[in-house]
């Protein structure tokens, strides 16, 4: 990082650091969870599945109220605390099966409070117009891969050979190894600007304070999770989806109003801004919605479908996962220098044609990954080649599409409600999360086979948003 940061601020380090072991804890979380389920449990394919995208659609779903409570009160710098207090508790929880509810809520209530605020503090090390940004924020990118590529291999080793219990375990020792750098880095964050509130004797007592309130509340509310589920069970397809939206919709309108309860004057241009993110979370929903199939349908096809030997020894299927990662930190300072190298050779290309060509390229991922399929149906395990190459695809696509979008939201958001923004575009990645765990379900009476169905998605979406890419980049106001 040395290199390819020595023009960056100093507090990028910190954050990077801190969203590394964040990520460590998160990804070997999600590494093991449907493993766990199934073999751990005796859970069947399609309700661990099901559980896999509940949880992971309330981890991305929380932020955006997480994201005001930071911007309206808490602040950035003690949400981070309150959110990695959380998911610490919640990860150690995870190593005993009878508290597997009350680990998953104090995992998405962690959640809530530290992605859209961390997220957030990157952008406010950069001016608007700054040439690094977009460098800055890919960079950053590299810290949450990082943390993914351990994840796998240390969490799933321990996991999977040792014990669920152990993988459990070291996924919480990472979360606090991301509260410490963060609480040792507050000095140099307050000098560049990126927490805008000092932390205090007093702002640790309500770190506290708050932190005690929402274990008693995820204690008390754990029983919901059942209640939640067969509420959810009991509505049609089509009435879940109108319900979710719906929610929404009347949510981001009564903060957006004039004169609402929150009391947010916005200018013409800010409001087609904010319509820009709102259309290109549409298109991150399709996106994620395939790409998030790593740790579901993916994770069980290198665990039942993928021929794992090596030298005599069976490959831990969790291993898989760290190959997106691994080759998102080989490639991205790559994409970082492309990308410069394009706009001041070529003129600037804009977000929506990146995101574009990310999603297309994911599309093809997945016509790899069909043809594997087809072919495992008849040989039972295929060579690991195939999912290596997948994961080639998609994580270029990744590249196209992620640290660009973050980046574009940071930029375009009102500063006013900057973290609600950040809430909202991963609010977007939570729907695309529930439709990953669910879709398989929802297609296998329809005769259409998932990853075909996903190469479809992918590729039509992505040349949708290329034909709007014009019209979208007039509403984001930027030369």
């Amino acid at each position: 990082m040395s290199i390819a940061a020595s023009s960056q601020p100093r507090g990028l380090r910190v954050l990077f650091l801190t969203e590394m072991w964040e990520r460590f804890s998160f990804y070997g979380m999600r590494a093991l969870l449907v493993l766990y389920l199934v073999h751990g449990l005796d859970v069947d394919r399609e309700d661990a599945l099901k559980l896999y995208g509940l949880y992971t659609a309330l981890v991305y779903l929380t932020p955006i109220i997480g994201g005001h409570i930071a911007d309206r009160w808490l602040g950035a710098n003690r949400a981070v605390l309150v959110g990695g207090l959380l998911m610490s508790m919640g990860h150690f929880a995870m190593m005993f099966p009878e508290r597997l509810h009350l680990a998953l809520t104090l995992l998405v209530l962690g959640n809530g409070f530290f992605k859209p605020n961390i997220s957030t503090m990157v952008g406010r090390l950069y001016a608007d117009d700054d040439p690094r940004r977009d460098g800055g924020f890919t960079l950053f990118y590299m810290g949450i891969n990082l943390g993914a590529f351990l994840a796998p291999l240390v969490c799933g080793f321990l996991g999977e050979k040792l014990g669920w219990h152990y993988g459990f375990g070291a996924a919480g020792v990472g979360m606090l190894l991301a509260l410490t750098v963060f609480a040792v880095g507050q000095k140099t964050l307050q000098r560049e600007a990126a927490v805008r509130d000092r932390l205090d004797a007093a702002d640790w007592l309500v770190v506290a304070v708050i932190f005690v309130l929402l274990l008693l509340l995820a204690m008390l509310g754990v029983s919901y999770w059942r209640d939640l589920d067969a509420f959810w069970k009991g509505l049609p397809l089509p009435a879940r989806y109108i319900l979710v939206a719906s929610l929404f919709a009347l949510a981001l309108l009564e903060w957006l109003r004039p004169g609402g309860k929150a009391r947010i004057r916005l200018t013409r241009v800010e409001l087609h801004r904010v319509l820009a993110i709102v259309i290109l979370g549409f298109f991150v929903v399709l996106f994620w919605m395939g790409f998030e199939q790593a740790g579901g349908t993916m994770n069980l096809f290198a665990d039942q479908h993928t021929d794992r030997r090596l030298f005599g020894w069976e490959i831990p299927a969790s291993y898989f996962q760290a190959l997106n990662p691994l080759m998102i930190f080989l490639l991205a300072p790559l994409f970082s220098i492309f990308f410069v190298w394009v706009d001041r050779r070529r003129g600037t290309v804009s977000a929506p044609v990146k995101m574009a060509l990310g999603m297309i390229i994911l599309g093809f991922g997945f016509l790899v990954l069909a043809v594997a399929q087809e072919h495992a149906e008849v040989v039972g395990r295929v060579s690991p080649v195939w999912l290596v190459l997948v994961y080639l695809f998609h994580t270029v696509g990744e590249l196209f599409l992620s640290p660009v979008g973050l980046s574009t939201v940071t930029r375009l958001a009102p500063v006013q409600i900057a973290s609600l923004m950040m809430g909202v575009w991963f609010t977007a990645i939570a729907v695309a999360n529930y439709l990953a765990g669910t879709l398989e379900a929802m297609l296998a009476d329809s005769g259409v086979a998932l990853y075909w169905f996903l190469v479809m998605t992918s590729i039509g979406a992505g040349v949708v948003l290329l034909l709007l890419s014009p019209l979208i980049r007039r509403m984001m106001h930027q030369s």
